[in-house]
């Protein structure tokens, strides 16, 4: 049996572990920064082993996998570590907190010869799986443009944490847009040929709230009073709201399609969020940021498209749909480790080409500026 040390005790570390119990591995150890934090989490899941230090779990748990559970900017060394201890590795998005350190752990993985998973994992929603379906028979003839769509409305006294900070691995597009991405690119195809976009900081600032462990939970520690002048605050550097424009090549088409990212986490919706992709004879629409809703076929009207029965079997049977699609790619991951057939995963060879593109659309680089030069100017007699 294939055995499984996690790094993080919190949402993500809990569900990591229970997707690959569920996949038939062995959880032999759990590894987290508060001793009695990481002790009561290991002992409620019922794993054996406990720790605060990451080599030291390595060298008494001697995992075949190891799954890194924690915010982007503490992914680096632990990688690292565990490819040079031989392990494959299953790490949640963001990969790193920047394409340069996201890059060399790809290498390093790739000169070791050890498999790697890249959770990106809102792919597998029934609906978007679906999709995918759709779009390879034909269903909207070639794709031409795909439009993505979401307002998250999240209350601005959420607790400072690593969220608020890009070196921790923080901001929306390393956690929002990594999943859009990897949804678009597995429908229409994940040859990215273009890229530009802006980002916006519409928060600047967030309340440092002490007990925050459950990144989950952290809307139970908002202050009641914002304006308590006893509050202490901790400054955000990373973007709330962003607009990525990208061009993709498709195997189902000649020309590049286009496809618009559009993000605000702190701006109210007025209609539902939504992924779109059109075509030139057609056009798919999911509900919901994620695509995770109901999905409406347009061939002259649009009609909701009930799920294939094969598709509703192959969904795992766990409650949640983060959870459903963490269970969806260990079960991919541990059938290639094991040897068997699968169909292509996100590796590090996506996580480290989205951070790269991450990198690109935050230097907001896009615009040309314009100098009033190039106003229309009317003739006068």
């Amino acid at each position: 049996m294939l055995k499984v040390l996690i790094a993080g005790t919190g949402f993500a570390g809990q569900g990591h572990a229970d997707a690959f119990r569920a996949a038939g591995a062995e959880v032999v150890g759990m590894v987290g920064r508060t001793p009695g934090v990481v002790r009561d989490v290991a002992a409620k899941k019922g794993i054996a082993y406990s720790g605060t230090d990451w080599q030291q779990a390595l060298k008494v748990c001697r995992p075949d996998i190891v799954s890194i559970a924690t915010p982007g900017g503490a992914h680096n060394d632990p990688v690292r570590q565990a490819i040079e201890a031989g392990c494959h590795v299953f790490v949640d998005k963001p990969m790193t907190e920047s394409g340069e350190t996201a890059v060399a752990l790809r290498d390093i993985a790739q000169a070791k010869g050890v498999k790697t998973a890249y959770a990106a994992s809102f792919r597998y929603t029934p609906s978007v799986l679906h999709a995918r379906r759709l779009v390879a028979q034909g269903a909207i003839g070639a794709p031409t443009e795909v439009e993505c769509i979401s307002h998250f409305n999240l209350e601005r006294g959420i607790p400072f944490g690593w969220s608020h900070r890009a070196e921790q691995g923080g901001g929306r597009l390393n956690n929002n847009f990594t999943h859009t991405l990897s949804i678009v690119s597995s429908v229409i195809g994940d040859r990215i040929l273009r890229v530009a976009g802006e980002v916006r900081d519409d928060l600047g600032r967030a309340p440092i709230v002490e007990g925050v462990h459950d990144f989950t939970k952290r809307r139970d520690f908002i202050p009641k009073d914002l304006g308590d002048p006893a509050l202490e605050w901790g400054e955000s550097n990373v973007e709330w709201s962003y607009t990525v424009l990208a061009q993709f090549q498709s195997p189902f088409g000649d020309q590049p399609v286009s496809a618009l990212f559009r993000h605000g986490a702190l701006i109210p919706r007025f209609h539902d969020d939504h992924i779109v992709f059109y075509g030139t004879s057609g056009a798919i629409y999911l509900k919901g940021h994620y695509g995770s809703g109901p999905l409406y076929l347009w061939d002259g009207a649009w009609r909701e498209h009930p799920l294939p029965q094969d598709i509703a079997e192959e969904m795992p049977a766990v409650a949640g749909e983060t959870e459903q699609c963490w269970h969806y790619l260990v079960r991919e991951f541990l059938r290639d480790i094991r040897g068997e057939a699968v169909e292509a995963y996100p590796t590090f060879h996506e996580g480290s080409q989205y951070q790269q593109i991450i990198d690109l659309v935050r230097r907001n680089c896009s615009w040309t500026e314009l100098d009033g030069s190039n106003e229309r100017r009317e003739k006068r007699p």
